[in-house]
């Protein structure tokens, strides 16, 4: 009993002994530190899968994986067949070590070094040689150093992050991306044991010349899972996977997707001194392939005119997040210099650029969708101005001016747009080194200036996204900042259904009819840059042709050459998912009303060719039109009746009234127009209005309107008025913005915004008017 008291008393104190010790080494021996690695970085797609991985500084393949996201079955094939008594130990085990002793030594065997997975992380970590006895316990003090300070989980994870895959392959992620083309943590059993057994001689398993599985890998994985079978259970179609035909993939094989962007990512996070191993991009590599495909195919099939390079750019609406990215048409090619990444050079837009003119214009209360535009010769102080095609088409919708994309009409708009003008608006939307103004002028118009891919895309998102405009992402997980608004929902829509009209030049449009595409091309001076922009569902694309050496080729044309490629990725896009169309809600601020074609303004009984058009109400610019014009005629001297004059029988003619210069296009198409009657004959040149004019009865003349701010809602003014039996629609006005319309004895309720004078008036489809002044005071 004595000697066992004695005995446990020199264990406690033995023990406390090698406490206090362990404690001391702690204090003394410097921490390793474990985590000291060159990792690659490894670059994925919205879905997780692999876009490209980067060699480290060394030229290694190697990615960090903490122990949590490997594959359990992985982690249990380690232990068991490198280091089955790790959790028991304190760095090496002196049973494996005598082993592995006695075998190399005394028999003369295999050499064996008996080393657990700690004494392998000290020997990789310190680069040591452990052939001699000296090294060996070098190695030993080595792991328990390690052991120290560190975990076990800790200790695990760090040996699968440094332990070797073959050729220049290290570390567990690497390794399974590379081979296995998944993530550790997604690994099958099969896979599991071939890589635990790997790293005990790596270029001994895999054939040094092909990289391929050799049968010695395979077999040491098998008898790996001999003994796995002994420790757990395994089902019967576990075992069957151990059958299948085996095989890994090499580092040739890796993908390299969306390269372009990918390798700005790494510029970016270099840029900052930041270094990421992982970088999860917001590319969906399903669009990123099929745009990939469409370009290749495109250029092998036009080589032949020239066209070697394309750029293309696909962002998904939702979030604002690059969807595919291809920034030229070969990313190896020295020739067209496709590792230049062409969504992120400054290049001119053409025309590309002109919905925003006709948005502004259409903001500003200068047009609604079918105002007529002159497409005339015009000169516009110094500036001239001429059509792509050198003519002119004389009158147009604002429509068909930008479905035609006609320069004269869209340098008059720019002319008139102010507040901001089109270099205001370029400037707040942020497209950077931009020049002066007067550098420009209004050739900035016609694509003057110069614009990116990436904010082309962000400018035609912005009319998508009702007037905001939001920056691109193309990271995971990048939050959407706050936006700017560049112009209210109200022109967006109708600018996006503007451009709607625009026909589509491909042979599946009559099939694919249904799902609106609002797009635009753009074709620069010089014919150096063929864009072919759009929204195609709920996303943006934009389609870019040129060299980046700025030579310049007659085959870029954005309409000839941008656009079928544009429309070969629409059509594959719509193939393989749905699309829906983003500008279906009407904002509550847009009207539809009944217009004359010929002068876009408000149809009269006179109008021979009627329409509608979309307006905002306050703003857009409505009148009554007066292009077509009644004429009384005398039948018995076929003349106009004249001012006061009297005649037995009468009749009413119509006449087109158009300005001399659009008569003149009108006669050099071979349409002349028949003139007016000529009315020299009357003192007075103006005929009486037929019929009686409107009369208001409401607002009353003389009358101070007092609204209580409080109750607006129920005070607002009324307006009425009395009109010929004829007439059948009464068009209000308040200071020429148009309110609304009513039927023949209907009224309309008007609401101030501010106190003042106001001229109200009426016309009736006749042309026949009605006006009076109107004082308003508000009172809070």
């Amino acid at each position: 009993m004595r000697r066992l008291k004695r005995f446990l008393g020199n264990v406690v104190i033995l023990t406390v002994i090698i406490v206090l010790a362990l404690i001391a080494l702690k204090l003394i021996i410097p921490r390793p530190e474990l985590s000291n690695q060159f990792y690659s970085t490894a670059l994925y797609d919205k879905n997780g899968e692999l876009l490209r991985l980067t060699l480290s500084k060394d030229d290694y393949y190697r990615v960090q994986t903490p122990l949590n996201e490997i594959s359990k079955d992985l982690v249990r094939g380690v232990l068991l067949h490198e280091d089955k008594w790790f959790y028991q130990h304190f760095g090496f085990n002196p049973v494996s070590l005598m082993r592995g002793g006695w075998i190399s030594y005394v028999k003369n065997g295999n050499r064996q070094g008996g080393s657990t997975i700690t004494m392998q992380l000290a020997r990789m970590h310190w680069k040591l040689n452990t052939k001699s006895v000296k090294g060996k316990l070098i190695q030993i003090l080595r792991a328990m150093q390690i052991e120290l300070f560190y975990s076990k989980d800790e200790i695990l994870e760090a040996y699968l992050n440094y332990a070797p895959y073959g050729r220049n392959i290290e570390s567990i992620g690497a390794a399974s991306l590379i081979y296995f083309n998944k993530r550790p943590s997604s690994l099958t059993l099969p896979e599991s044991l071939a890589l635990a057994v790997l790293p005990q001689s790596p270029s001994y398993r895999i054939d040094k010349n092909t990289g391929y599985v050799g049968e010695k890998l395979i077999k040491a994985r098998d008898e790996l899972f001999e003994k796995w079978q002994d420790e757990f259970e395994v089902d019967n179609l576990t075992k069957a996977l151990f059958k299948l035909p085996f095989s890994l993939r090499q580092p040739e094989n890796l993908p390299f997707i969306a390269p372009h962007l990918t390798q700005q990512l790494i510029n970016e996070d270099f840029s900052k001194g930041e270094f990421n191993t992982k970088i999860n991009t917001t590319i969906d590599i399903k669009f990123q392939k099929l745009i990939e495909t469409q370009v290749r195919s495109f250029i092998k099939q036009n080589s032949k005119k020239g066209i070697n390079n394309a750029a293309v750019l696909l962002v998904d609406l939702k979030d604002m997040s690059v969807a595919a990215h291809v920034g030229s048409a070969d990313y190896f090619d020295n020739d067209i210099q496709g590792q230049i990444n062409g969504i992120a050079i400054k290049r001119s837009p053409g025309s590309a650029l002109k919905p925003f003119i006709y948005a502004l214009a259409v903001e500003q209360g200068f047009i609604h969708p079918m105002s007529v535009l002159k497409d005339v010769p015009t000169s516009f102080s110094s500036y001239t101005p001429e059509n792509f095609d050198n003519k002119f088409m004389g009158p147009l919708s604002a429509v068909q001016a930008l479905a035609r994309s006609r320069n004269i009409p869209a340098v008059y708009l720019s002319s008139k747009i102010n507040n901001p003008n089109l270099y205001g608006f370029l400037k707040k939307a942020q497209i950077s080194k931009m020049a002066s103004e007067s550098h420009y002028g209004l050739a900035l118009t016609l694509g003057g200036g110069e614009v990116t891919i990436l904010e082309m895309a962000r400018l035609y998102a912005m009319l998508a996204n009702g007037g905001m405009m939001y920056d691109i992402k193309t990271r995971a997980g990048q939050n959407t900042n706050e936006g700017i608004r560049l112009l209210g929902k109200e022109s967006s829509f109708i600018t996006l259904d503007m451009l709607s009209n625009i026909p589509r030049i491909d042979a599946l449009a009559a099939e694919i009819k249904k799902l609106p595409i609002y797009w635009k091309t753009g074709t620069s001076w010089g014919f150096r840059d063929a864009w072919s922009v759009g929204i195609v569902g709920q996303y943006v694309l934009v389609v870019w042709l040129g060299n980046f050496d700025n030579s310049g080729n007659p085959a870029f044309i954005g309409a000839d050459s941008a656009a079928p490629l544009f429309f070969n990725i629409v059509n594959s896009l719509q193939a393989t998912q749905k699309l829906y169309d983003v500008n279906k809600i009407i904002p509550n601020g847009v009207k539809m009303v009944d217009v004359c074609l010929s002068s876009g303004d408000l149809v009269t009984v006179w109008c021979k060719r009627k329409g509608k058009s979309w307006f905002i109400p306050g703003v857009s610019p409505i009148r009554v039109d007066t292009v077509y014009r009644p004429i009384v005629i005398n039948s018995n001297t076929n003349k106009p009746l004249c001012f006061g004059e009297k005649a037995q029988k009468t009749r009413i003619e119509v006449y087109e009234y158009y300005s001399s210069d659009i008569l003149e296009i009108f006669a050099k198409a071979g349409l002349p127009k028949r003139k007016p009657p000529n009315m020299n004959h009357c003192k007075q040149k103006f005929q009486d209005m037929v019929g009686i004019a409107p009369y208001i009865t409401s607002p009353l003349r003389n009358t101070i309107y007092t609204i209580r701010k409080t109750k607006a809602d129920k005070e607002k003014i009324i307006f009425s008025a009395t009109s010929d039996a004829n007439a059948k629609t009464l068009y209000w006005f308040v200071d020429s913005e148009y309110i609304g319309n009513t039927a023949q004895s209907k009224t309309l309720t008007w609401l101030p915004n501010k106190s003042g004078k106001f001229e109200v008036s009426v016309v009736d489809d006749y042309g026949r008017f009605d006006k009076r002044s109107l004082q308003v005071t508000i009172l809070e």
